[in-house]
């Protein structure tokens, strides 16, 4: 999509999470890909949902992207692999051993055989380096801090991590008024109130004191003024410069980081391997009618 189609969905995304249209906000981000909402991101994860989490992260980027990429997918596999081994339901983590995180043996055959090697344990906190696994929800808490940090590293989605600063509530409202404001502008006679209800149908100019047949608004050529030019998005299509990560190091190295004493808030049994993340418009009509809130 271009930028122009890019400001013209921001502010829809707006004026649905005023509409508390949540389902439509997060469906309109996926196809869209302008905007990756990390609240609702957060919230999947903490609750486990995780092909849900899989879903939407999937609409901004793929496992073979680039290294932070296939770190956050694999990071998200391995805690819902562990999770069906915690409820002892092999049948699962086999399913997903094969479908989710057989991908990434190419990249690390010994890590893929050792995660595969948990399943003929009867608990696999007897993994010397998974001793210290917590219950779901402390280990969900964990992990979230490390996806944040891949997720703002990574170049794809980094710059689609805030939502840029909109001129008030409501600017898809503010922008079909100020249409129709100009429109009745341009009537001969135009009155304090347009007195139009409906966006269904063209602006019409009602007639001097009621007289004849409301006419419709022709806008003038020179009123048409078509942009020249967006800048570009800058986010798909740019070179993976692994910039926070060395170029020697491999993604998959094990199971853990090397814990710090410092720090209370990381589990070295949770995270796979360390990473360093780094005018004036003259008299204006006030067009007041049922499209403003």
């Amino acid at each position: 999509m271009s930028s122009l189609s890019r400001e013209l969905v921001l502010p829809i995304l707006q004026f649905l999470e005023e509409e508390k249209l949540e389902g439509t906000v997060h469906k309109l981000e996926q196809e869209s890909g302008f905007f990756f909402n990390m609240k609702y991101f957060e919230e999947k994860t903490l609750a486990g949902e995780w092909d849900e989490v899989e879903k939407y992260l999937s609409s901004f980027t793929k496992v073979d992207d680039n290294q932070y990429s296939m770190k956050v997918f694999f990071e998200i596999r391995k805690l819902k692999y562990l999770e069906a081994l915690d409820k002892n339901d092999k049948t699962k983590a086999v399913v997903i051993l094969v479908n989710d995180l057989k991908v990434f043996s190419t990249f690390n055959e010994d890590l893929y055989k050792e995660i595969t090697h948990l399943l003929t344990l009867d608990n696999f906190r007897e993994n010397e380096q998974l001793s210290k696994y917590g219950d779901a929800k402390s280990t969900r808490n964990i992990m979230l801090v490390e996806l944040k940090k891949l997720i703002e590293a990574n170049p794809l989605i980094r710059e689609k991590l805030i939502f840029p600063p909109l001129k008030g509530s409501s600017r898809l409202r503010s922008m079909i008024n100020q249409s129709l404001n100009w429109q009745h502008h341009l009537c001969n006679n135009p009155r304090p109130n347009s007195g139009n209800k409906t966006l269904f149908t063209d602006h019409t100019c009602s007639p001097l004191n009621g007289a004849g047949t409301p006419t419709s608004v022709t806008l003038p050529i020179a009123a048409i003024v078509r942009p020249s030019s967006y800048a570009p998005l800058g986010a798909h299509g740019l070179p993976f410069t692994p910039a926070p990560i060395a170029a020697n190091v491999n993604v998959f190295a094990g199971w853990m980081v090397n814990a710090n004493p410092s720090t209370s808030a990381q589990s070295p049994a949770v995270v796979a391997s360390s990473l360093s993340c780094p005018p004036n418009q003259g008299e204006t009509i006030h067009y007041k009618d049922s499209f403003e809130k």
